[in-house]
Protein backbone atom coordinates (compact mmCIF):
# COMPACT_ATOMS: atom_id res chain seq x y z
CA UNK A 1 0.00 0.00 0.00
CA UNK A 2 2.66 2.00 0.65
CA UNK A 3 4.77 1.60 -2.68
CA UNK A 4 1.42 2.70 -4.84
CA UNK A 5 0.99 5.70 -1.89
CA UNK A 6 4.85 6.89 -2.84
CA UNK A 7 4.80 6.50 -6.26
CA UNK A 8 1.59 8.82 -6.37
CA UNK A 9 3.50 11.49 -4.33
CA UNK A 10 6.51 11.61 -6.42
CA UNK A 11 4.42 12.44 -9.52
CA UNK A 12 4.15 16.42 -10.90
CA UNK A 13 1.39 18.14 -9.06
CA UNK A 14 -0.27 18.21 -12.85
CA UNK A 15 -0.13 14.56 -12.99
CA UNK A 16 -1.74 14.19 -9.54
CA UNK A 17 -3.93 16.70 -10.05
CA UNK A 18 -5.33 15.01 -13.55
CA UNK A 19 -5.35 11.41 -12.12
CA UNK A 20 -7.42 12.67 -8.65
CA UNK A 21 -10.06 14.64 -11.41
CA UNK A 22 -10.04 11.24 -13.56
CA UNK A 23 -10.97 9.07 -10.78
CA UNK A 24 -13.73 11.72 -8.99
CA UNK A 25 -15.32 11.71 -12.24
CA UNK A 26 -15.42 7.94 -12.59
CA UNK A 27 -16.51 7.17 -9.63
CA UNK A 28 -19.37 9.79 -10.52
CA UNK A 29 -20.16 8.45 -13.78
CA UNK A 30 -20.05 4.96 -12.41
CA UNK A 31 -22.31 5.47 -9.59
CA UNK A 32 -24.73 7.14 -12.39
CA UNK A 33 -24.40 4.65 -14.55
CA UNK A 34 -25.02 1.71 -12.51
CA UNK A 35 -28.09 3.68 -10.84
CA UNK A 36 -29.50 4.58 -14.31
CA UNK A 37 -29.09 0.69 -15.69
CA UNK A 38 -30.43 -0.70 -12.01
CA UNK A 39 -33.74 1.76 -12.82
CA UNK A 40 -34.00 0.69 -16.34
CA UNK A 41 -34.28 -2.84 -15.48
CA UNK A 42 -36.33 -2.08 -12.59
CA UNK A 43 -38.81 -0.35 -15.38
CA UNK A 44 -38.99 -3.32 -17.65
CA UNK A 45 -39.33 -5.59 -15.27
CA UNK A 46 -42.37 -3.57 -13.74
CA UNK A 47 -44.17 -3.74 -17.46
CA UNK A 48 -43.46 -7.31 -18.09
CA UNK A 49 -44.88 -7.93 -14.39
CA UNK A 50 -48.05 -5.89 -15.64
CA UNK A 51 -48.46 -7.47 -18.49
CA UNK A 52 -48.63 -11.48 -16.43
CA UNK A 53 -50.56 -9.86 -14.21
CA UNK A 54 -52.88 -9.02 -17.06
CA UNK A 55 -53.04 -12.49 -17.98
CA UNK A 56 -53.95 -13.99 -14.24
CA UNK A 57 -57.54 -11.63 -15.15
CA UNK A 58 -58.34 -13.35 -18.33
CA UNK A 59 -58.28 -16.62 -16.97
CA UNK A 60 -61.73 -17.59 -15.43
CA UNK A 61 -63.52 -20.75 -13.99
CA UNK A 62 -64.39 -22.19 -17.11
CA UNK A 63 -61.57 -22.80 -18.56
CA UNK A 64 -59.15 -23.48 -15.68
CA UNK A 65 -61.28 -26.33 -14.73
CA UNK A 66 -61.02 -27.80 -18.59
CA UNK A 67 -57.04 -27.19 -18.30
CA UNK A 68 -57.20 -29.32 -14.92
CA UNK A 69 -59.73 -32.36 -16.94
CA UNK A 70 -57.73 -32.67 -19.92
CA UNK A 71 -53.95 -31.81 -18.22
CA UNK A 72 -51.57 -31.86 -21.05
CA UNK A 73 -47.87 -31.69 -20.22
CA UNK A 74 -46.69 -31.38 -23.29
CA UNK A 75 -46.65 -28.40 -25.41
CA UNK A 76 -48.97 -29.01 -28.66
CA UNK A 77 -47.13 -28.80 -32.12
CA UNK A 78 -45.70 -25.20 -32.42
CA UNK A 79 -46.88 -24.77 -36.25
CA UNK A 80 -50.72 -25.08 -34.21
CA UNK A 81 -50.27 -22.15 -31.94
CA UNK A 82 -50.36 -19.16 -34.19
CA UNK A 83 -49.57 -15.98 -32.95
CA UNK A 84 -49.56 -17.09 -29.17
CA UNK A 85 -45.85 -19.29 -30.19
CA UNK A 86 -43.59 -18.36 -27.62
CA UNK A 87 -46.24 -18.09 -24.80
CA UNK A 88 -45.88 -19.36 -20.92
CA UNK A 89 -48.85 -20.75 -18.81
CA UNK A 90 -49.64 -23.91 -16.76
CA UNK A 91 -51.08 -24.69 -13.45
CA UNK A 92 -48.56 -26.58 -10.80
CA UNK A 93 -50.15 -28.76 -7.97
CA UNK A 94 -48.58 -29.25 -4.83
CA UNK A 95 -46.63 -32.67 -6.03
CA UNK A 96 -45.33 -31.03 -9.13
CA UNK A 97 -47.38 -32.18 -11.68
CA UNK A 98 -47.65 -29.47 -14.07
CA UNK A 99 -50.64 -29.19 -16.59
CA UNK A 100 -49.91 -26.98 -19.93
CA UNK A 101 -52.48 -24.09 -21.20
CA UNK A 102 -53.82 -24.75 -24.68
CA UNK A 103 -51.48 -21.72 -25.67
CA UNK A 104 -48.13 -22.77 -23.83
CA UNK A 105 -45.50 -23.57 -26.60
CA UNK A 106 -42.86 -24.41 -23.27
CA UNK A 107 -43.30 -25.46 -19.57
CA UNK A 108 -41.82 -23.54 -17.51
CA UNK A 109 -39.14 -25.30 -15.02
CA UNK A 110 -41.03 -25.90 -11.63
CA UNK A 111 -39.42 -24.29 -8.43
CA UNK A 112 -40.26 -25.41 -5.30
CA UNK A 113 -41.86 -22.13 -4.37
CA UNK A 114 -44.47 -23.28 -7.03
CA UNK A 115 -44.93 -26.33 -5.21
CA UNK A 116 -45.57 -24.42 -1.79
CA UNK A 117 -47.78 -21.98 -3.63
CA UNK A 118 -49.79 -24.55 -4.49
CA UNK A 119 -49.44 -26.78 -1.20
CA UNK A 120 -50.46 -23.75 0.89
CA UNK A 121 -52.49 -20.88 -1.28
CA UNK A 122 -52.42 -17.57 -0.25
CA UNK A 123 -55.50 -16.22 -2.62
CA UNK A 124 -54.96 -13.36 -4.30
CA UNK A 125 -50.72 -12.75 -3.58
CA UNK A 126 -48.65 -12.40 -6.46
CA UNK A 127 -45.20 -12.92 -6.59
CA UNK A 128 -42.83 -12.71 -9.40
CA UNK A 129 -39.36 -13.99 -9.68
CA UNK A 130 -36.55 -14.79 -13.15
CA UNK A 131 -36.66 -18.67 -13.93
CA UNK A 132 -36.41 -20.62 -17.27
CA UNK A 133 -38.21 -22.75 -19.51
CA UNK A 134 -37.79 -26.37 -20.10
CA UNK A 135 -35.36 -25.34 -22.62
CA UNK A 136 -33.28 -23.31 -20.71
CA UNK A 137 -34.13 -19.80 -22.06
CA UNK A 138 -34.64 -16.97 -19.36
CA UNK A 139 -38.31 -15.84 -18.50
CA UNK A 140 -40.17 -13.89 -15.84
CA UNK A 141 -42.16 -15.30 -13.56
CA UNK A 142 -45.74 -15.11 -12.07
CA UNK A 143 -46.68 -17.41 -9.40
CA UNK A 144 -50.90 -17.25 -8.00
CA UNK A 145 -52.87 -20.02 -5.73
CA UNK A 146 -56.10 -20.63 -7.46
CA UNK A 147 -58.78 -22.97 -6.61
CA UNK A 148 -60.36 -25.00 -9.51
CA UNK A 149 -63.62 -27.44 -9.47
CA UNK A 150 -62.60 -30.07 -11.62
CA UNK A 151 -65.62 -32.54 -12.95
CA UNK A 152 -63.11 -35.39 -12.64
CA UNK A 153 -63.46 -34.77 -9.16
CA UNK A 154 -66.89 -34.60 -8.56
CA UNK A 155 -67.05 -31.05 -8.24
CA UNK A 156 -64.18 -31.28 -5.83
CA UNK A 157 -62.38 -27.85 -5.57
CA UNK A 158 -58.31 -28.51 -5.70
CA UNK A 159 -55.40 -25.79 -4.99
CA UNK A 160 -53.25 -25.10 -7.92
CA UNK A 161 -50.44 -22.74 -8.40
CA UNK A 162 -50.98 -20.59 -11.92
CA UNK A 163 -47.76 -19.97 -13.26
CA UNK A 164 -47.42 -17.49 -16.26
CA UNK A 165 -44.17 -16.51 -17.72
CA UNK A 166 -42.63 -13.82 -20.55
CA UNK A 167 -39.53 -14.38 -22.19
CA UNK A 168 -36.93 -12.30 -20.94
CA UNK A 169 -34.28 -12.56 -24.38
CA UNK A 170 -35.60 -8.84 -25.44
CA UNK A 171 -35.25 -7.58 -22.17
CA UNK A 172 -31.94 -8.37 -21.67
CA UNK A 173 -31.00 -7.99 -24.76
CA UNK A 174 -32.16 -3.96 -24.53
CA UNK A 175 -30.38 -4.08 -20.79
CA UNK A 176 -26.94 -5.03 -22.18
CA UNK A 177 -26.94 -2.57 -25.18
CA UNK A 178 -27.84 -0.19 -22.21
CA UNK A 179 -24.83 -1.40 -20.19
CA UNK A 180 -22.62 -1.24 -23.56
CA UNK A 181 -23.93 2.49 -24.16
CA UNK A 182 -23.24 3.38 -20.59
CA UNK A 183 -19.85 1.65 -20.61
CA UNK A 184 -18.86 3.67 -23.79
CA UNK A 185 -19.90 6.92 -22.52
CA UNK A 186 -18.35 6.83 -19.22
CA UNK A 187 -14.98 5.77 -21.05
CA UNK A 188 -15.67 8.76 -23.10
CA UNK A 189 -16.61 10.84 -19.42
CA UNK A 190 -13.47 9.56 -18.27
CA UNK A 191 -11.37 10.10 -21.28
CA UNK A 192 -12.58 13.80 -20.89
CA UNK A 193 -12.50 14.29 -17.20
CA UNK A 194 -8.59 13.22 -17.47
CA UNK A 195 -8.25 15.78 -20.47
CA UNK A 196 -9.88 18.57 -18.31
CA UNK A 197 -7.98 17.84 -15.58
CA UNK A 198 -4.68 18.67 -17.06
CA UNK A 199 -5.75 22.02 -18.97
CA UNK A 200 -7.09 22.78 -15.69
CA UNK A 201 -4.14 21.97 -13.70
CA UNK A 202 -1.92 23.71 -16.49
CA UNK A 203 -4.01 26.73 -15.85
CA UNK A 204 -4.08 26.91 -12.12
CA UNK A 205 -0.81 26.20 -11.71
CA UNK A 206 0.51 28.47 -14.47
CA UNK A 207 1.25 31.20 -11.53
CA UNK A 208 3.13 28.88 -9.22
CA UNK A 209 5.30 28.08 -12.42
CA UNK A 210 6.09 31.82 -12.44
CA UNK A 211 7.05 31.82 -8.37
CA UNK A 212 9.34 28.60 -9.29
CA UNK A 213 10.44 30.21 -12.43
CA UNK A 214 11.44 33.14 -9.72
CA UNK A 215 12.89 31.25 -7.18
CA UNK A 216 15.32 29.52 -9.17
CA UNK A 217 16.28 32.17 -10.88
CA UNK A 218 17.19 34.32 -7.35
CA UNK A 219 19.32 30.94 -6.46
CA UNK A 220 20.95 31.05 -9.72
CA UNK A 221 21.70 34.67 -10.20
CA UNK A 222 21.19 35.86 -6.53
CA UNK A 223 19.14 39.10 -8.55
CA UNK A 224 16.76 40.00 -5.62
CA UNK A 225 15.68 42.75 -8.19
CA UNK A 226 12.98 40.08 -9.75
CA UNK A 227 9.21 40.65 -8.88
CA UNK A 228 6.60 38.37 -9.79
CA UNK A 229 3.49 40.56 -11.32
CA UNK A 230 0.39 39.99 -9.03
CA UNK A 231 -2.97 42.15 -9.87
CA UNK A 232 -4.35 44.15 -7.72
CA UNK A 233 -7.89 42.69 -7.07
CA UNK A 234 -6.59 38.75 -6.63
CA UNK A 235 -6.64 37.32 -3.11
CA UNK A 236 -6.88 33.83 -3.88
CA UNK A 237 -4.15 31.84 -2.53
CA UNK A 238 -1.81 32.33 -5.22
CA UNK A 239 -1.83 35.97 -5.55
CA UNK A 240 -1.38 35.63 -1.65
CA UNK A 241 1.68 33.62 -2.38
CA UNK A 242 3.26 35.82 -4.79
CA UNK A 243 2.70 39.45 -2.93
CA UNK A 244 4.46 37.41 0.24
CA UNK A 245 7.35 36.10 -2.19
CA UNK A 246 7.54 39.68 -4.04
CA UNK A 247 7.74 41.18 -0.14
CA UNK A 248 10.83 38.67 1.06
CA UNK A 249 12.67 39.67 -2.05
CA UNK A 250 12.25 43.04 -1.68
CA UNK A 251 13.33 42.72 2.23
CA UNK A 252 16.74 40.81 1.24
CA UNK A 253 17.78 43.29 -1.52
CA UNK A 254 17.18 45.78 1.35
CA UNK A 255 18.74 44.05 4.18
CA UNK A 256 21.87 42.80 1.60
CA UNK A 257 21.47 46.72 0.74
CA UNK A 258 22.00 48.26 3.84
CA UNK A 259 24.66 45.37 4.51
CA UNK A 260 26.65 46.24 2.12
CA UNK A 261 26.53 50.54 3.10
CA UNK A 262 27.64 48.80 6.47
CA UNK A 263 30.53 47.27 5.52
CA UNK A 264 31.50 50.51 3.43
CA UNK A 265 30.61 52.81 6.12
CA UNK A 266 32.40 50.67 8.57
CA UNK A 267 35.72 50.62 6.02
CA UNK A 268 35.59 54.13 5.56
CA UNK A 269 35.35 55.10 9.24
CA UNK A 270 38.49 52.42 10.28
CA UNK A 271 40.32 53.46 7.78
CA UNK A 272 40.72 57.43 9.13
CA UNK A 273 41.55 55.82 12.48
CA UNK A 274 44.04 53.10 11.35
CA UNK A 275 45.83 55.25 8.86
CA UNK A 276 46.64 57.57 12.12
CA UNK A 277 47.54 54.56 13.76
CA UNK A 278 50.01 53.43 11.34
CA UNK A 279 51.46 56.71 10.86
CA UNK A 280 52.13 57.18 14.61
CA UNK A 281 53.83 53.66 14.70
CA UNK A 282 55.84 54.23 11.68
CA UNK A 283 57.00 57.44 13.38
CA UNK A 284 58.02 55.09 16.80
CA UNK A 285 59.28 52.46 14.60
CA UNK A 286 62.08 54.49 12.17
CA UNK A 287 63.09 56.59 15.49
CA UNK A 288 63.90 53.51 16.55
CA UNK A 289 65.37 51.87 13.54
CA UNK A 290 67.64 55.30 13.11
CA UNK A 291 68.95 55.50 16.38
CA UNK A 292 67.56 59.19 16.53
CA UNK A 293 64.72 59.13 19.39
CA UNK A 294 62.56 61.90 19.06
CA UNK A 295 61.79 64.10 22.06
CA UNK A 296 60.34 63.58 25.13
CA UNK A 297 57.43 65.86 24.04
CA UNK A 298 56.75 64.54 20.85
CA UNK A 299 57.25 61.06 21.91
CA UNK A 300 54.82 61.10 24.70
CA UNK A 301 52.54 62.65 22.28
CA UNK A 302 52.20 60.32 19.93
CA UNK A 303 51.98 57.35 22.41
CA UNK A 304 48.77 59.08 23.90
CA UNK A 305 47.92 59.77 20.00
CA UNK A 306 47.97 55.87 19.54
CA UNK A 307 46.15 54.93 22.68
CA UNK A 308 43.49 57.37 21.58
CA UNK A 309 42.96 55.46 18.32
CA UNK A 310 43.30 52.38 19.73
CA UNK A 311 40.30 53.03 22.09
CA UNK A 312 38.43 54.89 18.64
CA UNK A 313 39.39 51.47 17.49
CA UNK A 314 37.87 49.30 20.04
CA UNK A 315 34.62 51.81 20.60
CA UNK A 316 34.13 51.50 17.02
CA UNK A 317 34.15 47.71 16.81
CA UNK A 318 32.08 47.54 19.91
CA UNK A 319 29.56 50.16 18.32
CA UNK A 320 29.62 47.75 14.75
CA UNK A 321 29.12 44.36 17.15
CA UNK A 322 25.76 45.61 18.61
CA UNK A 323 24.16 46.37 15.69
CA UNK A 324 24.95 43.62 13.59
CA UNK A 325 23.76 41.44 16.73
CA UNK A 326 20.09 39.86 15.07
CA UNK A 327 17.10 40.58 16.77
CA UNK A 328 16.89 36.73 18.02
CA UNK A 329 15.12 34.56 20.42
CA UNK A 330 18.30 34.63 22.92
CA UNK A 331 18.00 37.80 22.68
CA UNK A 332 14.64 38.17 23.99
CA UNK A 333 15.82 35.53 26.67
CA UNK A 334 17.98 37.78 28.29
CA UNK A 335 14.89 40.92 28.83
CA UNK A 336 13.95 41.21 32.27
CA UNK A 337 12.45 43.68 34.36
CA UNK A 338 14.70 46.13 34.89
CA UNK A 339 14.61 49.33 37.49
CA UNK A 340 15.18 52.07 35.22
CA UNK A 341 16.23 55.01 37.65
CA UNK A 342 19.15 52.84 39.11
CA UNK A 343 20.34 52.59 35.16
CA UNK A 344 19.78 56.41 34.77
CA UNK A 345 22.00 57.49 38.09
CA UNK A 346 24.77 54.38 36.73
CA UNK A 347 25.15 56.45 33.26
CA UNK A 348 24.71 59.79 35.54
CA UNK A 349 27.69 58.76 37.51
CA UNK A 350 29.84 57.71 34.38
CA UNK A 351 28.75 60.57 32.86
CA UNK A 352 30.18 63.47 35.41
CA UNK A 353 33.37 61.71 35.07
CA UNK A 354 33.75 62.32 31.76
CA UNK A 355 32.61 65.70 32.44
CA UNK A 356 33.96 67.02 35.46
CA UNK A 357 33.58 70.39 34.46
CA UNK A 358 29.83 70.05 33.83
CA UNK A 359 27.04 71.04 35.95
CA UNK A 360 24.81 67.76 35.30
CA UNK A 361 21.08 68.27 37.39
CA UNK A 362 19.47 65.09 37.97
CA UNK A 363 15.32 64.14 38.86
CA UNK A 364 15.00 60.62 38.73
CA UNK A 365 11.76 59.10 39.95
CA UNK A 366 11.05 55.07 40.18
CA UNK A 367 9.91 53.19 36.56
CA UNK A 368 10.11 49.63 35.94
CA UNK A 369 10.30 48.41 31.98
CA UNK A 370 11.19 45.34 30.09
CA UNK A 371 14.47 45.07 28.15
CA UNK A 372 17.87 43.91 28.19
CA UNK A 373 19.89 45.42 31.55
CA UNK A 374 23.71 46.32 29.61
CA UNK A 375 21.77 47.45 26.01
CA UNK A 376 19.63 50.17 27.87
CA UNK A 377 22.44 51.31 30.08
CA UNK A 378 24.50 51.58 27.24
CA UNK A 379 21.84 53.68 24.96
CA UNK A 380 21.08 56.12 27.88
CA UNK A 381 25.09 56.51 28.49
CA UNK A 382 25.34 57.39 24.29
CA UNK A 383 22.74 60.34 25.13
CA UNK A 384 24.86 61.56 28.00
CA UNK A 385 28.11 61.11 25.81
CA UNK A 386 26.51 62.95 23.22
CA UNK A 387 25.04 66.15 25.91
CA UNK A 388 28.27 65.94 27.33
CA UNK A 389 30.35 65.89 24.53
CA UNK A 390 28.56 69.20 22.36
CA UNK A 391 27.93 71.25 26.38
CA UNK A 392 30.64 74.46 26.44
CA UNK A 393 32.45 74.05 28.85
CA UNK A 394 31.10 75.15 32.21
CA UNK A 395 27.57 74.06 30.62
CA UNK A 396 24.24 72.81 32.18
CA UNK A 397 22.48 69.25 31.42
CA UNK A 398 19.47 68.89 32.99
CA UNK A 399 18.47 64.74 33.28
CA UNK A 400 14.73 63.92 34.29
CA UNK A 401 12.74 60.87 34.79
CA UNK A 402 9.16 60.87 35.40
CA UNK A 403 6.32 58.39 34.16
CA UNK A 404 8.78 56.62 32.09
CA UNK A 405 10.02 59.58 29.91
CA UNK A 406 13.68 60.62 30.37
CA UNK A 407 14.71 63.67 28.96
CA UNK A 408 18.55 64.82 28.13
CA UNK A 409 18.60 68.35 27.46
CA UNK A 410 21.91 70.31 26.88
CA UNK A 411 23.21 73.86 26.06
CA UNK A 412 25.39 72.93 23.16
CA UNK A 413 24.98 74.52 19.42
CA UNK A 414 22.00 72.30 18.90
CA UNK A 415 21.23 70.31 15.75
CA UNK A 416 20.00 72.44 12.85
CA UNK A 417 16.25 71.34 11.90
CA UNK A 418 17.30 69.80 8.08
CA UNK A 419 19.90 67.54 9.88
CA UNK A 420 17.24 65.72 12.30
CA UNK A 421 15.64 63.21 10.14
CA UNK A 422 19.33 61.81 9.93
CA UNK A 423 20.30 61.99 13.66
CA UNK A 424 19.55 58.10 13.70
CA UNK A 425 21.44 56.68 10.26
CA UNK A 426 24.51 54.30 11.10
CA UNK A 427 27.34 56.51 10.38
CA UNK A 428 25.83 59.99 9.74
CA UNK A 429 27.56 63.02 12.15
CA UNK A 430 26.69 66.18 11.26
CA UNK A 431 29.46 68.33 9.23
CA UNK A 432 30.10 70.93 12.30
CA UNK A 433 31.10 67.64 14.50
CA UNK A 434 32.93 65.30 12.16
CA UNK A 435 36.60 66.92 14.06
CA UNK A 436 34.97 65.77 16.87
CA UNK A 437 35.98 61.98 18.38
CA UNK A 438 33.07 59.26 17.64
CA UNK A 439 31.86 56.63 14.85
CA UNK A 440 28.30 58.19 14.78
CA UNK A 441 26.63 54.79 15.57
CA UNK A 442 26.20 55.67 19.15
CA UNK A 443 22.51 57.00 18.29
CA UNK A 444 22.00 54.28 15.78
CA UNK A 445 22.40 52.12 19.07
CA UNK A 446 19.90 53.82 21.28
CA UNK A 447 17.56 53.60 18.70
CA UNK A 448 17.59 50.19 18.21
CA UNK A 449 17.61 49.34 21.67
CA UNK A 450 14.33 51.40 22.60
CA UNK A 451 12.58 49.97 19.76
CA UNK A 452 13.22 46.60 21.28
CA UNK A 453 12.67 47.64 24.06
CA UNK A 454 8.74 48.53 22.87
CA UNK A 455 9.42 52.97 23.21
CA UNK A 456 10.20 55.38 21.31
CA UNK A 457 13.19 58.58 21.16
CA UNK A 458 12.78 61.48 19.22
CA UNK A 459 15.58 64.15 19.31
CA UNK A 460 14.06 67.99 19.35
CA UNK A 461 16.02 71.45 19.53
CA UNK A 462 15.44 72.90 22.72
CA UNK A 463 14.29 76.65 23.53
CA UNK A 464 17.12 78.58 24.20
CA UNK A 465 19.59 76.98 22.11
CA UNK A 466 20.86 73.17 22.59
CA UNK A 467 19.06 69.70 22.03
CA UNK A 468 16.72 67.91 23.98
CA UNK A 469 16.40 64.01 24.01
CA UNK A 470 13.38 62.21 25.13
CA UNK A 471 13.34 58.31 25.66
CA UNK A 472 9.42 56.88 26.40
CA UNK A 473 9.64 52.87 27.76
CA UNK A 474 6.34 51.25 28.52
CA UNK A 475 6.34 50.46 32.25
CA UNK A 476 5.09 51.08 35.42
CA UNK A 477 6.08 52.86 38.69
CA UNK A 478 6.11 49.44 40.88
CA UNK A 479 7.63 46.13 39.71
CA UNK A 480 5.38 43.97 38.35
CA UNK A 481 5.60 40.31 39.40
CA UNK A 482 7.85 38.22 37.05
CA UNK A 483 5.80 35.56 35.08
CA UNK A 484 7.46 32.12 36.09
CA UNK A 485 9.38 30.73 32.43
CA UNK A 486 8.78 27.21 31.93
Amino acid sequence: MNGPVRRFRALPIRARLSLLVAAAVAFAVAVVSVTCWFIVQGKLYAELDDDLRASVVVLNEDQLERIVDTCSRTPPPTDTLGPQSGSYGQLVRHDGTVCLLPFASTAVRVTGHDKDVAGDPDPGALTFRNGTDSKGDPVRVLTTAVTVKTALGRGIAQDYAYVAAVPLDSTRSTLNDLALVLLLVSGLGVLGASAAGLAVARAGLRPVDRLTEAVEHVARTEDLGIRIPVEEDAEDEVARLSRSFNSMTSALASSRDLQQQLIADAGHELRTPLTSLRTNIELLTRSEETGRPLPPDDRKALLASVKAQMTELASLIGDLQELSRPDTDQQAGRTRIVAWQDVVESALRRARLRGPELTITADVRPWYVRAEPSALERAVVNVLDNAVKFSPEGGTIDVRLTDGVLTVRDHGPGIPVDELPHVFDRFWRSPSARSLPGSGLGLSIVARTVQQAGGEVVLTPAEGGGTTAVIRLPGAPTPPPEVPRP
